[in-house]
């Protein structure tokens, strides 16, 4: 989602066994190794907890991570923790809504998770079904049945390592109930759970403090709250400054690489945070050292060569599953298909371009709608020119969506359209991608213009009229209110659930393309002009 710090480790060019010894080695600290019958002893042994966060279906680091833990085994007490986003990001999850991500998590076997905001992409029935399939305690605080105001997943789990206890707390981020508004409501509008973002802090604290009372050695906190700043303004470091009692944090969400940050608690106490950046370009490791001593490093996945055989077994099986689905040739391509500007910023976020440009023009041109919008935030991954495959299509559209059609009038589209450009030249994830529109955004003033709608007779731009009402092709997550800030939450809806939108995608390039994307995508078509 967000940029990664500069902070991250660099070290590459190891060799395969060197590699993965020097890095157990250098992390555990441990008395030296000695060829005799007895190993290090349970009092002088180290725990690790090794951690990774916003995996996001990058499915061939799981190997990777079973294997640093058994060989961190031999000489520690380990654990495995995931701080969230697991289930959604690439096709390995929206072919199997999931499914496929549970089995491969089962067979390394994890010692305790928490939830991500994209846990809820398949919606909220699907992801309890999904984490009763979990052969792994979860905890998040701050998730409830409003109808029984239980909480369905544990408050902490409890771990004993050698006669040392951890106590493990999981919290989400409330800023979900925005954008996975669809996961958290009936279709009437009733809210059937909740994210407590008015009580979260109060929540995490009677945790923490249950754990003080039982008298656990630490306390770590599972956070999928990120780094950057919300509407909620709940953060990780707002978390830790108004808590008090947890030694770590280990974060997930912003997609940020922090190898060890200190942020002061309430009472002034230092709590250690660290987030592995995304899609397991590293494995956290927090090092507990007999004498109390803590510390978080990140391991770069190059550097772990080694991989645990039957994860690996698993991994084929899915990717041979998912080959049978994937492989299929759709189409080719002229053009490479981008969401990023040269500097790797997410541009379609915060301008057009030719990726948003397709996708709207499938929505608009497969319904039959004058208007085709998709938000920046649901076209995930760049598509390079030449044969593009099912699989491919899916990575650039991977979420649980549906194209609907809603009425819209003129004046509405001109608010909507306001708010939605109104933090650019700034990232965000419902900034509209158009077709059949053209406008101007004023980036001094928050403002847009000249908003004109395509004649289909003629082939021209006329002004939109405010009181005429106009046909809108989307995804339900923008018309129920999880994209577009709820604006069409209250639309007509025309058409529902039409097709998914990757559905929609390859049914526009197949039938109206007739499989082959030219050279008009190549470049971003000029639907949306950006001056101050």
């Amino acid at each position: 989602m967000m940029k990664t710090d500069n902070r991250t480790n660099k070290r590459t060019g190891l060799g395969s066994m060197m590699a993965l010894m020097t890095i157990i080695a250098a992390s555990l600290t441990i008395s030296s190794c000695k060829t005799t019958s007895k190993l290090v002893t349970q009092q002088s042994r180290n725990i690790v907890i090794l951690y990774e966060n916003d995996v996001h279906c990058a499915i061939d680091g799981y190997a990777h991570l079973a294997a640093l833990r058994d060989a961190v085994a031999d000489t520690a007490f380990v654990a495995v923790v995931s701080n969230g986003d697991f289930l959604q990001g690439a096709s390995a999850g929206a072919i199997s809504r999931g499914e496929y991500i549970v089995d491969i998590m089962n067979t390394v076997g994890y010692d305790a998770i928490t939830l991500g905001n994209h846990e809820f992409d398949y919606k909220t029935p699907r992801m309890l079904q999904l984490m009763q399939r979990l052969n792994a305690p979860v905890t998040c605080v701050n998730f409830v049945d409003r109808s029984t105001r239980q909480r369905p997943f544990a408050t902490t789990i409890v771990k004993n390592y050698g006669g040392t206890t951890i106590g493990f707390i999981g919290a989400v981020t409330p800023t979900a109930l925005a954008t996975e508004q669809y996961a958290f409501y009936d279709n009437a509008g009733n809210q059937l759970y909740d994210l407590c973002p008015d009580s979260i802090y109060i929540l995490v604290q009677q945790s923490v403090d249950k754990l003080r009372k039982q008298g656990v050695d630490y306390v770590v906190l599972l956070s999928h709250l990120g780094e950057i700043d919300n509407d909620m303004h709940i953060t990780s470091h707002t978390l830790i400054a108004n808590t008090t009692g947890i030694d770590v944090l280990l974060d997930g969400h912003s997609h940020s690489a922090i190898p060890s940050d200190t942020v002061l608690s309430r009472d002034g106490h230092p709590v250690i945070i660290s987030q592995t950046g995304t899609k397991f370009a590293n494995i956290g490791k927090l090092l507990i050292t007999p004498g109390r001593h803590l510390s978080t490093q990140l391991l770069p996945l190059a550097t772990i060569p080694q991989t645990k055989p039957n994860v690996v077994q698993t991994t084929d099986s899915v990717k041979h599953l998912l080959e049978a689905i994937t492989s299929r040739v759709v189409c080719e391509s002229e053009a490479s298909l981008s969401i990023h500007d040269p500097s790797g910023r997410q541009m379609v976020r915060y301008a057009e371009t030719n990726a948003g440009d397709i996708v709207a023009d499938a929505y608009r041109i497969t319904t039959g709608a004058q208007i085709g919008m998709s938000n920046g935030g649901g076209i995930r991954t760049t598509l390079k020119a030449g044969t593009l495959t099912y699989g491919d299509l899916i990575s650039l559209l991977p979420f649980d969506n549906n194209v609907c059609t809603v009425e819209i009038t003129g004046s509405q589209l001109t608010e909507l359209l306001t708010r939605c450009t109104s933090a650019t030249p700034m990232e965000n994830g419902d900034f509209p991608q158009v077709s059949g529109i053209e406008f101007t955004v004023h980036t001094s003033t928050h403002t847009i213009s000249d908003l004109r709608i395509l004649d289909p007779a003629t082939g021209n731009y006329q002004p939109v009229r405010p009181d005429a009402t106009y046909t809108l092709a989307t995804i339900d997550y923008c018309i129920s209110g999880g994209g577009f800030y709820g604006i069409l939450k209250n639309n007509k809806i025309l058409s529902n659930n039409i097709a998914a939108y990757c559905e929609c995608l390859v049914k526009y390039i197949t039938q109206h393309l007739d499989g082959h994307i030219g050279k008009e995508y190549i470049s971003p078509a000029g639907r949306i002009t950006i001056t101050e």
